[in-house]
């Protein structure tokens, strides 16, 4: 028989420590490895980033300053202390990001960088500092460039934590001496995106965007007095989180994201009554960090009401955090349509 339980009553309570200890590769990149990438052999530059990688990971937790000698004769290596993949969806940046992080030694921290801005808003930017540069490697995954403050934030964390010896590695689908151009024209915006590219060593991974072809097929929401049984039958032996869409996007404010994981770590699948457009920016940013943990822990949804691909108004859907939303619902769609039809999330 199926667990009942409700995200919506939820209320998780995290030390620092097991904050952190969330700050690892997705159930979805857990075991991967250099040796399970396969790189395209008509794209060259793929095989390049596995040998540039590996090399990136042996000196982690080295002193890549140079001798004393060539210190005291002016003579500094130049070694960048950080890599930057760039390149399309689905050549396989995040695999090879998570590779890195596996081979590597030493005390490490992986996340998205909407994980890590939530973790400077929980712990505050002088105390996070503090706790990662401690780590010997920092991986940011997903550097988005939509918010100029957040983009500023983190390129003043990673020089700081560059300057404290701490190696850094991050994947964008934009050059970080692109970042916010065309965009964001404020100067101290542009000084940081300046001080941002000189942090890492640039490798362009090429390859066909094969993931980037629009959204797909929303399933067709369930009747509501139907979804709770649908959902016992299908998965009799998980546990279920069911809650109202409404009460649950209530919830959410109540709940810092950076606490997101640990609200569905218990949550094999989310039964939702009655979704419907959400017209809030602030609560549909929150509801992208939600759909991201799902999708990161491969959390099944069984829903009624709107279907995801209405869950976002049709301005926010082309407006400065459209890539954010577009993720969102197709993140959110194949979930639905892995809980409805039995399609795997990919």
């Amino acid at each position: 028989m199926a667990t009942i339980t409700h995200l919506s009553e939820t209320k998780p309570n995290l030390s620092i420590e097991e904050l952190l200890a969330g700050f690892h590769p997705s159930y979805r990149f857990g075991e991967v490895s250099f040796n399970t990438y396969r790189p395209d052999p008509n794209q060259p530059s793929q095989a390049e980033a596995v040998t540039k990688l590996k090399a990136f990971a042996e000196s982690v937790g080295k002193n890549n300053s140079g001798s004393f000698l060539s210190k005291l004769f002016g003579k500094k290596k130049e070694t960048k202390n950080g890599i930057y993949l760039d390149g399309g969806f689905g050549v396989g940046k995040t695999h090879l990001l998570a590779s890195l992080w596996h081979a590597a030694p030493g005390r490490k921290a992986f996340g998205t960088f909407v994980e890590y801005t939530n973790l400077v808003g929980a712990l505050s930017f002088r105390q996070t500092v503090e706790v990662l540069s401690q780590y010997s490697l920092v991986c940011i995954d997903e550097f988005e460039l939509d918010d100029p403050g957040d983009t500023v934030l983190m390129s003043r964390l990673m020089r700081e934590l560059s300057d404290a010896g701490v190696k850094l590695a991050a994947t964008s689908n934009t050059l970080p001496g692109a970042l916010g151009e065309g965009r964001f024209a404020a100067v101290d915006f542009q000084r940081e995106i300046k001080t941002l590219s000189e942090q890492f060593e640039v490798h362009r991974v090429e390859g066909e965007d094969f993931r980037h072809r629009g959204l797909p097929d929303a399933p067709e929401p369930l009747e509501d007095a139907q979804i709770e049984a649908f959902a016992q039958d299908r998965y009799p032996d998980k546990t279920l989180a069911v809650d109202n869409f409404d009460d649950l996007v209530a919830h959410l404010s109540k709940v810092h994201p950076s606490r997101y994981r640990q609200l569905v770590a218990e949550t094999d699948v989310l039964v939702l009554h009655n979704v419907n457009t959400i017209t809030d920016q602030a609560i549909a940013l929150r509801f992208v960090v939600l759909a991201d943990r799902l999708y990161d822990k491969d959390v099944p949804i069984v829903a009624s009401g709107k279907p995801f691909s209405e869950l976002f108004t049709p301005e926010m859907m082309s407006g400065g955090y459209q890539k954010k939303y577009f993720r969102a619902v197709s993140r959110l769609t194949a979930l639905a349509r892995e809980g409805q039809v039995g399609e795997p999330a990919i």
